[in-house]
Order: structure tokens, then C-alpha cells, then sequence
């Protein structure tokens, strides 16, 4: 089989921790399909012990690109930066202090390979706490692109950290713009409102790094107001009704306002993550 050339776009920033980081590296250059290159964007001045991971990172066969941004701009912004410098048009998107799966690139390049008309692909992730072996939960989102479609209407139905994409069908509606805490959750929604195509695959294809605290901190009147005026787009912009979009305000009000924090935590991990006893 021939491989395509396909890019990966990864960010980090001061807060990272250099070994997560590294980490994240090694899974990303170790697969069964390794990508053709690496775009980092560096958002901000980072610490050393970064600095020190970037200068030792040396690939043979893969071109790296290392782009700075002189202050830090936020996860839109580098997320845009690096997909404006990817080299090829299939973009898959790396968080700094994830895991991916071995056989990720693989799976996901095989199935643009299969259906031309697909524009982004990601999968399921898989949370733990400090050890992969560690898992505290299961994030499942729908497979099929009806079934995303029905889930967008809702919640946002791509895990992030898993997407792999079409670059410029990602472009013609803008790209990553900034919508504070949602800047993916809105370009999903610009994407189906274009008639792009989504699907995600049935298997977990990231462990992702959390830790219990979490859950507790996606509440509070900001994060809330940032969610609420995603509703009123697409309310505004016919994807949801009157009656969709009360009920979702409602419901997010009620977790990400008035609950306290270890209850929001509790309902987070407990109703909208699969346990990993049931896995």
C-alpha cells in the first residue's frame, strides 16, 4: 500500500510538562504509519526543560518544522498556525501531553483511503490519571455521520486530541477561530453547516492525560457564557430550534452554574463518561 504524505500539528506551551510532552512525541514519531512531518508551534516562551526536549528532537526521514510564537496567543491561534504551515493536505491533531495509540495514523489513513469523501475522521479516547494503566474513563462519541450530526446538535461529537482532517476543506470555512474553550466545538458546527462529511472510528485511538480535578473546572459563568452563545449560533443559524436551545441552556446552566464543583465533577465522570469497569 502506498502511504500518503500526511502532517501532524502539535502545540505547547509554558504549563506543559516537558516529560508529557516528550512523551507525546515519542508516540506520535513511534506508529505503525509515521507521518512525513512534524509541525510544532511553540505558543509563548516555554521553559528550559522544553526547550531541551525541542533541540533533541531529531527524526530521520520525518521533516520538523518548529514555529515560535513570540507571546502566547491560546489553543485557536496555535492551532491555526499550524495548520497554515502543514506541508500536505491530510492534518492529523496532537495535544502535548497525550498518547496516541500505535496503530492510530494507520487507521485513520486507511479510512480516507477508503471513502474519498471525507473530511474529518477522529475516534474515541481513553482518560487515566498520571499512568496509562491507570484509566478513569471512557469518552465514546458517535461513529456514523448522522448520528455525529444528531449528537452536534447537542454536544460537541469529535474528540479533539483524535482528529485527523482535511486541511483544506478545514480552511474554506475559516480554520480555528477563537470561541473561548470551544474554538473545535465551533469549527465542527461551521463544517456541518458547509455540508462536510465526519465520521469517527469505534476504537480508542489517544490516551489522554487527565487529572480528577478536571471535570470540576469545565463550569463556572465564563465557560458557561462561551457555550451558551454556541447555542444561540446555531439557533441563529437553523440547526437547532427554540425548544433545543432552551433545553441546553438549561442543562448546562444548571451543571456549569449553579452546582458545585465536586457534584459537576461527579456528574461529568459519572453520566458523560463510560467507567472503565464497563469498558
Amino acid at each position: 500500500m502506498l502511504i500518503p504524505s500526511f502532517s501532524v500539528c502539535m502545540s505547547v506551551y509554558h504549563k506543559d510538562k516537558a516529560e508529557d510532552f516528550k512523551s507525546a512525541l515519542d508516540s506520535v514519531i513511534n506508529q505503525t504509519f509515521p507521518p512525513t512531518e512534524l509541525v510544532i508551534v511553540v505558543d509563548g516562551p516555554v521553559p528550559f526543560e522544553i526547550e531541551n526536549v525541542l533541540s533533541e528532537l531529531c527524526v530521520q526521514a520525518l521533516d520538523i518544522k518548529i514555529i515560535r510564537l513570540a507571546q502566547n496567543q491560546g489553543h485557536a491561534v496555535a492551532r491555526q498556525t499550524g495548520l497554515e504551515h502543514a506541508t500536505y493536505d491530510l492534518v492529523a491533531i496532537m495535544d502535548s501531553d497525550d498518547i496516541a495509540v500505535p496503530v492510530r495514523f494507520e487507521k485513520q489513513v486507511k479510512k480516507f483511503l477508503q471513502d474519498k469523501t471525507l473530511s474529518v475522521l477522529g475516534g474515541q479516547i481513553c482518560e487515566f490519571n498520571e499512568q496509562v494503566d491507570n484509566l478513569i474513563g471512557i469518552r465514546n462519541v458517535p461513529v456514523e455521520h448522522n448520528e455525529i450530526t444528531t449528537y452536534l446538535r447537542s454536544r460537541c461529537p469529535m474528540n479533539q486530541m483524535t482528529v485527523m482532517m482535511k486541511k483544506a476543506d478545514v480552511l474554506a470555512v475559516g480554520g480555528y477561530l477563537h470561541w473561548f474553550c470551544n474554538e473545535d466545538y465551533y469549527l465542527w458546527i461551521r463544517m456541518f453547516k458547509a455540508g462536510y462529511k465526519f465520521a469517527n472510528l469505534d476504537e480508542c485511538l489517544v490516551y489522554v492525560r487527565v487529572n480528577l480535578a478536571l471535570y470540576s473546572r469545565r463550569g463556572g459563568y465564563n465557560y458557561f457564557k462561551s457555550e451558551a452563545s454556541l447555542q444561540k449560533y446555531m439557533l441563529d443559524n437553523n440547526i437547532i430550534g427554540m425548544y433545543k436551545y432552551l433545553v441546553n441552556i438549561g442543562v448546562r446552566f444548571i451543571v456549569q452554574v449553579i452546582l458545585p464543583n465536586r457534584v459537576r465533577g461527579y456528574i461529568y465522570s459519572t453520566f458523560f463518561r463510560k467507567s472503565n469497569s464497563a469498558s
